[in-house]
């Protein structure tokens, strides 16, 4: 039998070197000398934690200005539906997680991916001829962004790349980033209502792409790709074998005389991870209620990805039950009328400012089709004492304490980006204030810009 022997060898201030032998059959080999551990504190932050990232917020943090103390703050950033108190959810979604809640039969740990029936409610819910679903090609997250998150990290390796929109969601390279998953940043084009630069995106893919991401309707644009827009984009993907990972988490919040189409429908080939939730449509972003749709027609995936998505839903194991208790109701019993209304506001909000905007010499917003936001571009040329788009919104808020967000954060230079989700007045006197900024600093001649959305 081998056995050990460690002799500890080791005086005065000197660390106790540790002599290993092994014995073998009755011969005893010196493998080495092991210098003992001497304790101390190490405590570090990991490589993941530095690698994690948020642009907004290292923007936004290092503005370290006052807003104008004689002028109410207005804060057009944050994008949130629910700060201004305007726009409540649907009392018929409110008693539906009250009467889960008062039922105590949903206080326990539901499966990772969610209890079987919500799968069933939410695959019902967006299950259709041109995209069939079923309840194992539903999972369920904590939240869009968790579902993101996990369509990520099942998709690509550390070392592979990702292609995102630009201007898009900042979440995307946070995420990619952490992980170790290069990103490739793929143009919108303003002047054709955000549409994605095809040929660009196309010179992007290479052996490491993982995935493309697509989000329509978009943030920060506020933006609705055409049916045919749909079909080149699948066309790009499907040339190329790119699996989409489609953001939708603002799917069927488009405006009067604009049709949202779910990328799923128009796919025949192309398997796509389709993220949504609760947050946006339902006005409850707090409430953390997800999910990732699974198409894959021609089982591309296979049980690969599913079963992947299964083992890092269970990093968590899986989003708030009492939510989930209440998703069946709130998915199919919300009346139409509160889509309808929420939309109606927004539409309003939206043509407002775009009007108010668009009378301003040196701003050239970009209308909106969907979604809760505008993006505006500033034509620095006319405004030389301001060096970018963080100096120019750093000053609006301390000279008239209005708070647009700077488009850099969606790596985007200036271009500011409007939140329509406030109260009509707001809207109205904030851009009465970005207009008196405006002519106090403007030199130069005026423009204009209309973008329609595509019909």
């Amino acid at each position: 039998m081998d056995s050990y022997l460690i002799q500890t060898n080791g005086h005065g201030d000197h660390a106790p070197v540790l002599d290993v032998h092994l014995k073998t059959n009755g011969s005893s080999i010196l493998l080495g000398k092991v210098k003992g551990r001497k304790p101390r504190w190490a405590v570090r932050a990991s490589e993941m934690s530095k690698k994690t990232f948020n642009p907004v917020r290292a923007i936004v943090d290092s503005m370290k200005v006052e807003p104008n103390p004689k002028k109410a703050m207005i804060s057009l950033s944050l994008g949130d539906p629910t700060v201004f108190g305007n726009l409540p959810t649907n009392d018929e979604v409110t008693r539906a997680v009250k009467e889960v809640l008062d039922s105590g039969r949903y206080n326990g740990y539901a499966p990772s991916v969610g209890y079987q029936s919500c799968r069933e409610a939410v695959a019902a819910y967006y299950n259709c001829p041109e995209a069939p679903l079923k309840a194992q090609d539903v999972i369920l997250t904590s939240g869009c962004s968790q579902a993101i998150e996990l369509a990520l990290a099942v998709l690509a390796n550390p070392g592979q790349n990702i292609l995102v929109p630009r201007p898009g969601f900042s979440l995307y390279k946070t995420l990619a980033l952490s992980m170790g998953i290069e990103v490739k940043l793929y143009n919108l084009l303003p002047e054709k209502a955000w549409e994605i630069d095809l040929k660009h995106l196309e010179s992007l893919v290479d052996e490491k792409t993982a995935c493309l991401i697509v989000n329509n309707p978009s943030n920060p644009c506020g933006s609705l790709f055409s049916k045919s827009h749909l079909q080149k984009i699948l066309a790009v993907a499907s040339r190329q074998c790119v699996p989409i990972l489609a953001d939708e988490i603002y799917g069927d919040m488009v405006f009067a005389d604009c049709k949202y189409e779910p990328m799923a429908t128009l796919s025949t080939n192309v398997p796509i991870l389709s993220c949504g939730g609760l947050a946006k449509r339902w006005l409850v972003p707090g409430w953390r209620m997800g999910w990732i749709l699974i198409h894959d027609r021609r089982d591309i995936f296979g049980n690969e990805i599913r079963d992947g998505l299964l083992r890092l839903s269970q990093r968590i194991l899986g989003p708030c039950t009492i939510v989930q208790g209440a998703l069946e109701r709130i998915l199919h019993q919300t009346p139409p009328e509160f889509y309808h209304n929420t939309l109606s506001i927004l539409k309003s909000n939206a043509d407002l400012c775009y009007a108010a905007l668009s009378a301003i010499p040196g701003l050239q917003p970009v209308r909106p089709a969907a979604a809760m936001y505008l993006m505006v571009e500033i034509e620095m040329e006319h405004f030389p004492e301001f060096e970018n788009d963080v100096e120019f919104t750093e000053r609006l808020i301390s000279e008239q304490s209005v708070f647009c967000l700077p488009a850099t954060c969606f790596e985007y230079p200036n271009f500011f980006r409007v939140v329509i989700t406030v109260p009509e007045e707001m809207i109205l006197e904030a851009c009465s204030r970005i207009q008196e900024f405006c002519e106090m600093h403007y030199q130069g001649a005026e423009g204009g810009q209309d973008l329609e959305c595509d019909k």
